[in-house]
C-alpha cells in the first residue's frame, strides 16, 4: 500500500474522532451564537413595548419584552427566536404581529442579550419557556395565545404547544428533528450519539390537537426545505406554506408570507 494511503488511513479517523470529541464537549458553542448586551442597554423600536426581567428557580434572570398591539387586541404571540443574536434584532419582527392586532412576548435565552446564565441542556431551555408561558396566562386566556417558533426556537415552541393548549402553533423554518439538521451539517459524524439536544418535532407535531402552520423557503441552506415537506406529511393538521426562493432569515420580506399570516391570524 502506498505510503500516503497509510497516512490517510491513520489521519482521517483521528480527525473524525477529534471532531466528534469537539462536538460533544463544545456543542453549545457550535449551536448557540448569542449577542451579549449590557443590562443598561436601551432598546429602541417603533412599537410600544415594556421590558421585564424574570427570575428562574436557579437564580438566573431572563430578559423579556412585551410589544403592545393597537386595540382591539385579538390575542398574544409567544415568540421563541433562533439560535443567534438578541432581542435587539428579534424585536424588529414584532411589528409583523402587532400590526395584525396581537401583543407579542419575546424573550432572550440564557446568555443571550441581557439574560444571565448559560444554556446547558434542552430541558433548561424548555423550563425557562414554560415559566414565561405560565406567567403569560395571568394576562391572557390560553385560547388567545399563538405560539411562534423560528429556526432553533421551533423545537422549544413545539414542545410548549404539546404540553399546553394554545390557539395554534406557527413554525418558521422548522427542522424535522435536531439530529436530522445536525446530520445535514455534520454528515460524517455520529450526531445521534454525540448530541445532547433532540428537539423531536417529528414526534410531537402529529400528536397536537391544534392547527400547525409551517413557513419554509426553498433555498434555505441552514435548515433544508425538505424538513418541512416531511413534517407536513405526518398529519392532516400540519399545513406548509412554501416561499419560493426564500432563504433562512428573509421570509418576512416576501408578500406571500404576509398574505398567509393574514389568513392565519385573522
Amino acid at each position: 500500500m502506498p505510503t500516503f494511503l497509510i497516512y490517510l488511513a491513520i489521519i482521517l479517523p483521528a480527525i473524525l474522532i477529534g471532531l466528534g470529541i469537539a462536538l460533544y464537549v463544545f456543542q453549545e458553542r457550535l449551536i448557540f451564537y448569542p449577542d451579549k448586551l449590557s443590562v443598561k442597554a436601551q432598546f429602541k423600536f417603533d412599537n410600544e413595548f415594556e421590558e421585564y426581567f424574570i427570575e428562574t428557580k436557579d437564580g438566573e434572570k431572563i430578559n423579556a419584552l412585551k410589544f403592545k398591539a393597537k386595540t382591539p387586541i385579538k390575542g398574544v404571540v409567544f415568540y421563541n427566536h433562533g439560535n443567534a443574536g438578541s432581542l435587539e434584532y428579534w424585536g424588529t419582527k414584532a411589528i409583523d404581529f402587532t400590526s395584525r392586532g396581537y401583543d407579542v412576548l419575546m424573550y432572550d435565552y440564557r446568555g443571550f442579550g441581557k439574560s444571565s446564565g448559560k444554556i446547558k441542556n434542552e430541558k433548561m431551555l424548555y423550563n425557562d419557556a414554560k415559566m414565561l408561558y405560565k406567567k403569560l396566562l395571568h394576562d391572557y386566556a390560553e385560547k388567545d395565545v399563538v405560539i411562534y417558533g423560528i429556526s432553533l426556537g421551533t423545537g422549544v415552541a413545539t414542545k410548549l404547544a404539546h404540553e399546553n393548549q394554545p390557539k395554534l402553533l406557527i413554525l418558521e423554518t422548522p427542522y424535522f428533528n435536531f439530529y436530522d439538521v445536525s446530520k445535514h451539517h455534520y454528515p460524517y459524524l455520529p450526531t445521534s450519539i454525540l448530541l445532547h439536544y433532540q428537539f423531536r418535532n417529528n414526534k410531537l407535531l402529529p400528536e397536537l390537537k391544534i392547527p400547525v402552520y409551517l413557513f419554509h423557503g426553498t433555498v434555505d441552506k441552514t435548515v433544508p426545505y425538505d424538513s418541512s415537506v416531511r413534517l407536513e406529511k405526518l398529519a392532516k393538521h400540519i399545513h406548509l406554506f412554501t416561499i419560493e426562493n426564500g432563504s433562512h432569515s428573509d421570509l418576512n420580506t416576501f408578500n406571500y408570507y404576509h398574505h398567509k399570516l393574514d389568513e392565519i391570524l385573522n
